[in-house]
């Protein structure tokens, strides 16, 4: 199985389960040992902004971890491919791969590892939040309030390319990757290459709610763990045990018992069922 992205239940995992331990603390000093991971603003301006604050909240955009200290600025990490973000006691041992690392007050720390370096960091103030162009531009995400319906079919409307292409573009939706997109077209029988101006209403219906239940099972497995992927805790999550489609091509579908296969489409391998996925 290749490395995947961290999704959006794989970083709210994450999220969760450190927001516990890190809330209220103090970040007393940082050490850089990878200092081309931070992207913005220079390595010693970062460690200025961050070291000596409060940790007020860590919340998540899209798959994006914004740790708000209270100075104003804004920590963020985009996990990419291989990064971890683990809350680490004190006398326990640390990754191998760490690159990151923000000692706390209680003498605990918060350690970003990255196996492939991949990964990139930040601290920006409100009013930099156009350094990120990929987090600025993030589209709404599934399970919110603003993911209608109507949200959805009016940008399927105006699109012409791919079904695949399309829920994998985060100005869409944010969050979805390649694991919980195939699962979603696999729910709402929709064919990974028909056209997004050709879904009908009903598929729109089924998709939507598809995307909401598979973003929801995810979280509530604590996120799908095929290599890199650990909770802020450290721990791997169970969503594999439950997928339908993704990673199983060459296996019978258990739905209807046709042989799952693998395509690419949009240049990303695609797994999906001929039978239970028709292109309409």
């Amino acid at each position: 199985m290749t490395t995947i992205m961290p999704e959006m239940p794989e970083v709210e995992s994450i999220r969760r389960t450190l927001n516990k331990n890190i809330r209220d603390k103090n970040i007393k000093s940082i050490n850089i040992l990878l200092p081309r991971l931070i992207k913005f603003p220079d390595p010693d301006i970062y460690k200025h902004r961050v070291t000596g604050n409060k940790i007020n909240n860590l919340t998540r955009r899209g798959k994006y971890l914004i740790m708000h200290l209270d100075n104003g600025v804004m920590a963020i990490f985009h996990l990419r491919m291989t990064g971890r973000l683990c809350y680490v006691k004190k006398g326990t041992s640390e990754d191998k791969y760490k690159r990151i690392i923000f000692n706390l007050d209680n003498n605990d720390k918060l350690i970003y590892a990255d196996t492939r370096t991949l990964g990139t960091l930040y601290a920006i103030k409100p009013e930099e939040i156009n350094k990120i162009s990929g987090l600025y531009t993030l589209g709404c995400e599934p399970l919110s309030k603003e993911f209608t319906l109507k949200y959805l079919r009016e940008k399927l409307k105006n699109s012409h390319g791919k079904i695949k292409p399309f829920l994998l573009n985060q100005k869409n939706i944010a969050g979805l990757g390649n694991i919980y997109v195939d699962e979603s077209l696999f729910l709402s029988g929709i064919n990974p290459k028909q056209n997004c101006n050709t879904v009908s209403l009903n598929q729109i219906k089924l998709l939507h709610t598809a995307i909401n239940k598979v973003i929801g099972d995810g979280i509530r497995d604590g996120g799908t763990t095929f290599r890199d992927y650990v909770n802020g805790d450290g721990n791997k999550g169970t969503h594999q045990n439950n997928l339908f489609v993704y990673g199983r091509d060459k296996m019978a579908c258990q739905k209807c018992g046709t042989i799952i296969e693998k395509i690419k489409v949009g240049g990303r391998g695609t797994c999906y069922c001929p039978k239970c996925q028709k292109l309409r």
